[in-house]
């Protein structure tokens, strides 16, 4: 790990809560001048620790009002490459995120939809006419937590 002190640690929670906040604000908060902030910031986007930025979307308002977790197992290994389900999986809107993943599954997806009978059709319609999709298991996102991070005990722990 790099040579990351605890202001290091404490502006990385202060933007995994909010990642709009200025350098100005940040500082203030942790009781640094805005230069300061910002060079410490540029440090850890140079060292590849803080990449980009996230905006979080309110997919019910949006009227996605379904999230399914795909659990897919190809099934003819070596006739379909990996980057070949991959690319045709990551060209489906509504797949929000594919993994990929060792154990009972080979591919984890984050499926947003309008309702079941939406999620039904990307199913029946894109998901399980992929090449190489051997088997789907599909559990319903009924409630979700955000949690911080692993930031907290990361500093504690060195």
């Amino acid at each position: 790990m790099s040579d990351l002190d605890e202001i290091d640690f404490a502006l990385l929670r202060a933007l995994s809560q909010d990642a709009s906040q200025s350098a100005g604000a940040l500082g203030r908060e942790l009781g640094l001048s805005q230069p300061a902030t910002w060079r410490r910031i540029k440090r850890l986007q140079d060292l590849k620790i803080l990449v980009g930025r996230q905006l979080d979307l309110d997919r019910e308002k949006l009227g996605f009002g379904v999230t399914v977790f795909l659990g897919v197992k190809l099934g003819t290994k070596g006739r379909v490459s990996l980057e070949d389900f991959e690319r045709a999986v990551s060209a489906i809107p509504e797949v929000q995120t594919v993994e990929h993943v060792l154990g009972l599954y080979d591919y984890r997806l984050r499926v947003t939809a309008r309702d079941i009978a939406d999620f039904e059709r990307v199913l029946r319609r894109r998901i399980m006419l992929l090449p190489g999709v051997g088997s789907v298991d599909a559990n319903v996102l009924l409630s979700e937590e955000r949690r911080p991070g692993p930031l907290g005990p990361l500093n504690r722990a060195r």
